[in-house]
């Protein structure tokens, strides 16, 4: 997939990510349940269940935003700890768990410590990920299990013509009408930041980890990736 070429890149797009973020954490759980149908709750929990893990299993939950993630963990009585480099979505945070401000490229956390890594709708706004699925793979423990989801263009033509009027087109409006016009322009258009599939799954086994397997849920605009620390 080719980048647009109006996205920032390296520390440029760094910056302008968390304060876009910072922005529009007051409203993004709202805003976000309304541009998704709220499926993005079930692809949420269909996440949690992905990773087989044991009930009091210490689960890291990365660009944890408001805390989504944490609050799937929490029900389903797991130890989430979360982590994301925006005060402002930790400030707006839902969770009980423990938030910390820190760069996911590099955790303040101990070797091979942890039972498992989530990740939902936060690839595409990192920097870098081959260092980032290798950073998630040092913290994990042999067997640990990682399942970060996020979007993905359908691969039937006719839904996948659907899903760019939808998110190119009436995303940004709804956006600018709920929240800010400028993020929800820029959120579209980060897709191009994602590689392919392949080469995405060919980083997360690069990093460590064994039976990578990538999901597509229905209607095609949400991806799974999951995996086992070898």
């Amino acid at each position: 997939m080719d980048l647009n070429p109006d996205l920032p890149t390296g520390d440029e797009k760094a910056e302008k990510v968390q304060g876009m973020f910072d922005r529009i954490a007051p409203r993004y759980d709202f805003v976000n349940r309304i541009m998704t149908f709220r499926l993005d709750v079930r692809w949420r929990k269909q996440t949690v269940q992905a990773l087989k893990l044991e009930k009091s299993s210490l689960v890291i939950d990365l660009a944890c935003g408001t805390g989504d993630f944490c609050c799937e963990l929490e029900n389903a009585e797991m130890v989430p700890l979360g982590f994301d480099f925006s005060m402002g979505m930790l400030q707006a945070g839902r969770s009980s768990s423990p938030l910390c401000q820190s760069d996911v490229l590099s955790l303040p956390i101990k070797d091979a410590s942890v039972d498992g890594a989530t990740c939902g709708f936060a690839l595409r706004n990192l920097t870098e990920l081959e260092p980032f699925f290798a950073e998630v793979s040092r913290v994990l423990k042999v067997g640990g299990r990682i399942g970060f989801l996020d979007v993905a263009e359908p691969e039937n033509r006719f839904l996948n013509w659907g899903h760019h009027i939808y998110f190119d087109r009436i995303v940004p409006k709804v956006g600018a009408l709920l929240s800010d016009k400028s993020a929800y322009s820029y959120l579209p258009k980060s897709v191009s930041y994602l590689p392919p599939h392949q080469e995405i799954v060919a980083m997360i086994e690069k990093a460590g980890f064994k039976q990578v397997e990538r999901k597509l849920f229905a209607p095609g605009s949400a991806q799974l990736f999951t995996g086992e620390k070898a």
